[in-house]
């Protein structure tokens, strides 16, 4: 009876694979005639999940999508799925086509490719499961289910060193998830399921929208689900912020405070000795720092080394690929990285000229929630000040540039893992006249027309970055008009 039970309870909060359980979606889908000259329309975009002791989870994905234009034919003929194999696993389990004619087409799985997924600047093995589905016309559905076991994270993932445990979160026993709840085409039903040990205690919210929310328990799991209704794509503006901070988004964790991820963030790179100090590295900073007493002058100057000496490029280097920083002796060695080994460098240099320093995650160009999951993309430095507080860097941002946090992202987000513990902290506000760009033009106009004269440009903040900016990071592109400018002004 109780077995009998618990699948009622699970079929209430999902959605029946069959046919026709799109049957349904698709008459309501007709009753709106705004749809008709949309390219598709999603029917049903089903997310579960199981979340298991040890924080790994089990997602049974499953899309049913109607052509409606030959533009929505073209844009489905290759169903695509990335993942990452360090941290999870992703198959399709089922691709079938129904016709408008009424056959079915079911699709062979053995023709589903597993391929390196293309990749720039950071090359750590993303891979993609790709679908051909052939060619398909305008009242044709599609419905498809993949399986991925694992976790998800952003650019910060650990480095597994068993096979058994390559689906466990790094920060092992914790669930989470943020699942964007905007949509690319309108979508009749939206849903995702948790399903979770009854005594796990998991925080949720949902973001900028509104959605139907139910909590059930039965014997020792935990049921809830979360969906909305007749979706439309939202309306991108030029120019616009992250759509996390604007489109409907779901966040879930089971960590309960942000000080207890920054507690075992530091415990994770104290333990792994990340931040050791070799002797090249102190010698380094003793020449750096030579005669230099001014405690901002010593932390720009390590900061600018960094920034300007560790080139940015990402390949997968074993142990310590994510949440565990890479040792001075790899980054020192090395020269190069991501976000993560310039922190990590910049904070073995603070070491070893005496300050206290510690790395920090944060989330570049989009805002973190109070809801502790794992909302982060970038890696950065806070150094302890004399005066007690402690300021943000970011070495990652700022190669040839005066700042020591671009002010760009003023007002962001960022938690460092301190062996007290932190809140989510906020970078602070950059006033304007810190950002000034002035122009000084002395000339005169002869009797031909001709304007003779020069002109001064000073410039402090982000807009000495863009001032520099074409001298630098875009000086090879233009290396030829910058060499006729210096021809003709004698250099």
């Amino acid at each position: 009876m109780r077995k009998f039970f618990l699948a009622a309870v699970i079929a209430a909060i999902s959605i029946p694979s069959s046919a026709q359980s799109w049957k349904s979606l698709e008459s309501r889908a007709g009753r709106q005639p705004e749809l008709a000259s949309s390219p598709a329309v999603v029917l049903l975009d089903s997310t579960g999940v199981r979340f298991k002791d040890s924080g790994s989870g089990s997602f049974d994905i499953h899309q049913v999508i109607k052509i409606q234009t030959k533009g929505g034919a073209l844009a489905h003929r290759v169903l695509k799925y990335d993942y990452d194999p360090l941290t999870a696993q992703a198959v399709f389990e089922d691709i079938k086509v129904y016709k408008a004619d009424g056959s079915v087409r079911n699709i062979d799985l053995k023709t589903v490719c597993d391929y390196a997924a293309p990749a720039r600047m950071i090359y750590w093995g993303a891979r993609q499961i790709m679908a051909e589905v052939g060619t398909l016309d305008p009242g044709d559905v599609i419905d498809y289910k993949i399986n991925k076991k694992g976790f998800t994270y952003a650019l910060l993932a650990s480095m597994p060193q068993e096979e058994d445990d390559r689906f466990i979160p790094p920060m092992k026993g914790n669930f989470y998830d943020i699942v964007p709840f905007w949509v690319t085409y309108p979508t009749v039903r939206k849903v995702y399921t948790l399903d979770v040990p009854r005594d796990k205690d998991v925080q949720y919210e949902f973001y900028q929208g509104e959605c139907h929310s139910s909590t059930r328990v039965v014997g020792d799991r935990k049921f809830m689900s979360f969906s909305v209704s007749d979706a439309r794509p939202f309306k991108r503006e030029p120019n616009m912020v992250d759509l996390y901070d604007v489109a409907p988004k779901l966040m879930l964790s089971s960590t309960d405070r942000w000080e207890d991820k920054s507690v075992w963030f530091n415990n994770v790179n104290e333990d792994y000795g990340s931040f050791e100090p070799t002797p090249e590295v102190r010698k380094k900073v003793a020449e750096l720092l030579k005669g230099v007493t001014d405690e901002q002058r010593k932390i720009w100057i390590l900061n600018h080394w960094v920034a300007d000496y560790i080139r940015y490029s990402g390949i997968s280097m074993g142990e310590g690929e994510g949440y565990t920083l890479h040792n001075a002796k790899m980054n020192y060695t090395d020269r190069c990285g991501v976000c993560k080994d310039k922190a990590s460098m910049l904070v073995t240099m603070l070491r070893a000229a005496g300050f206290e320093a510690h790395p920090a995650m944060t989330m570049a160009g989009s805002r973190i929630e109070s809801i502790p999951a794992d909302h982060f993309n970038h890696c950065v430095a806070v150094v302890k000040l004399s005066s007690g507080v402690y300021e943000p860097l970011d070495p990652t941002w700022v190669p040839f540039t005066r700042e020591n946090w671009s002010s760009a992202e003023q007002q962001q987000n960022y938690l460092p893992g301190l062996p007290e513990g932190s809140p989510l902290l906020l970078t602070p506000v950059s006033a304007p006249e810190n950002h000034y760009l002035r122009l000084n033009v002395k000339a005169t106009l002869d009797k031909a027309g001709n304007l003779i004269g020069e002109y001064t440009v000073s410039a402090e903040g982000q807009s000495d970055a863009s001032v520099r900016n074409p001298f630098t990071k875009s000086f090879i592109a233009h290396q030829e008009l910058y060499s006729q400018l210096a021809e003709s002004h004698g250099e």
